[in-house]
């Protein structure tokens, strides 16, 4: 009786494994991990137009008027100009109600990392010209320049020079450069942030 309880207690993991049918199993493809910069270092990421770099975009406003947009848009350029991160000189410097056109220059901060211990942050500069027409507006952001290191040892970047592919990106495309790299990736947040904010109140009500 004993050798025979034995025997059972020996064949039970080949009972366990003859029950695990393999070939039953789903196959799963290894996950591929998303770079966390695709966006960054997607080709037109960092536009050039005519040696400069020049974000431009049309957003539709179905319905609205030349002046209704206008009216919008003066008045979120007007708050974005008297915001926290405005730095002196943040100005509406072109009003034109004739021509339904607006521009404004900016010197903000643009936060990289802040913390209890450090804050690190660079002095961001652009222009934001707007025109209307009925029903859409042409936005475009150019003129960008940066100054780093402000509290001690200050350092002026172009962004032609700066955060293009040629300055920012590897060959491959794969990786962005370490120094250029935070300043590539806000750059286009804040823009993303001001078209999609445009975007946004002009299809309101819509």
């Amino acid at each position: 009786m004993k050798k025979f309880l034995i025997a059972i207690l020996m064949a039970m993991p080949m009972l366990a494994a003859a029950q695990d049918n393999t070939w039953e199993r789903i196959e799963q493809e290894p996950v591929q991990k998303e770079n966390p910069d695709a966006k960054y270092l997607a080709e037109g990421a960092v536009p050039v137009v005519d040696g400069k770099v020049c974000w431009q975009t049309t957003i539709t406003a179905p319905g609205k008027s030349a002046q209704q947009i206008y009216d919008i848009l003066l008045k979120q350029m007007t708050k974005m100009v008297n915001e926290p991160n405005q730095i002196a000189n943040s100005t509406i410097a072109l009003q034109n109600s004739e021509t339904y056109e607006l521009g404004a220059v900016f010197h903000e901060w643009l936060v990289f990392k802040s913390s209890a211990l450090s804050l690190d942050r660079t002095k961001f500069n652009f222009q934001l010209f707007v025109k209307c027409a009925n029903e859409k507006a042409e936005i475009k952001i150019t003129r960008i320049t940066y100054d780093y290191d402000m509290d001690r040892k200050p350092v002026h970047y172009d962004a032609e020079t700066w955060i293009t592919d040629k300055y920012a990106v590897n060959k491959k495309r794969t990786k962005l450069y370490p120094l250029s790299s935070k300043f590539r990736r806000k750059t286009i947040d804040r823009k993303d942030f001001i078209f999609n904010k445009f975007n946004t109140l002009l299809n309101e009500n819509n």
